[in-house]
């Protein structure tokens, strides 16, 4: 309930430990306390429900459009939901090559667009677009792909059928995704990915963030930098040699992908 209490207490662990990986902080809480942190601490700070989730979604939309032939440099992408995981995944599919004017953010109170006063803070501001559309289902007409880090059931089936050929669906809320693989397939997306183990496609934090420390803390790296978070997201895409509409991400139980994450932590 107080961040800043919260920063003294895990600054004063810095003699003893050698990283601290934040989880479930709320946003904007969240915000703060990993700055304040960073910027005191020589040791490498990690929100991980922010940036691990950002790390697994940039490696799987990588895949995700190597299968389906698209570049990253012209697709649209509208997200449902503009809390710490999100934004926090908009920022490195920027720095991956979205370009921002074609990321489209939705939330409990609709489009992000310029202007809006309800449900703001400063971290969404960068992604409110110049724009009379109100909603995801009007968003999300030619969309590429669907990043929904929300609640379950967002996602109807007939958004879908208003998308982009060949579109991929990333439905990443849990346990009830933003719409369920099979009705998302139905309608005709040709990827869907959740966070669930019960489905292929599982995109799930723990594929990153014990190789990252791993790395961080054999290389006595001080800093999680944004190139570190590219070069994760990379080294997990490539991992994958030959990515298909089933098998875009490695499995979580795969015991060489932290080694794989650790070697470019550097």
């Amino acid at each position: 309930n107080d961040p800043d209490k919260l920063v003294e207490i895990i600054a004063a662990l810095e003699p003893s430990f050698g990283g601290i990986n934040l989880e479930d902080i709320k946003a904007p809480d969240c915000f703060v306390v990993e700055r304040k942190l960073q910027a005191r601490m020589k040791i490498p700070v990690f929100h991980d429900d922010q940036h691990g989730t950002a790390i697994v979604v940039a490696a799987a939309i990588l895949n995700g459009l190597k299968v389906v032939g698209k570049d990253v440099g012209n697709v649209k992408l509208v997200t449902s939901g503009a809390g710490a995981a999100a934004l926090a995944c908009l920022d490195l599919l920027v720095d991956l090559g979205i370009p921002r004017k074609n990321i489209w953010v939705t939330d409990l109170a609709g489009v992000a667009y310029k202007g809006r006063k309800e449900l703001m803070d400063p971290e969404k501001e960068p992604f409110c677009q110049e724009t009379d559309l109100r909603t995801l289902d009007q968003a999300i007409e030619g969309a590429d792909i669907f990043l929904g880090l929300s609640a379950g059931g967002v996602l109807k089936p007939e958004m879908v059928k208003k998308m982009a050929a060949k579109p991929l669906v990333y439905a990443l809320a849990n346990p009830t995704p933003e719409i369920m693989p099979e009705d998302a397939i139905e309608a005709w997306a040709k990827i869907v990915a959740t966070g669930r183990s019960d489905y292929p496609n599982q995109l799930n934090n723990v594929l990153v963030f014990p190789g990252l420390f791993a790395g961080a803390l054999e290389n006595r790296v001080i800093k999680i930098t944004d190139e570190h978070k590219l070069q994760a997201a990379f080294a997990l895409a490539n991992y994958v040699t030959n990515p298909t509409a089933n098998e875009i991400i490695p499995s979580p139980l795969d015991k060489n992908v932290a080694n794989i994450i650790a070697s470019v932590i550097k």
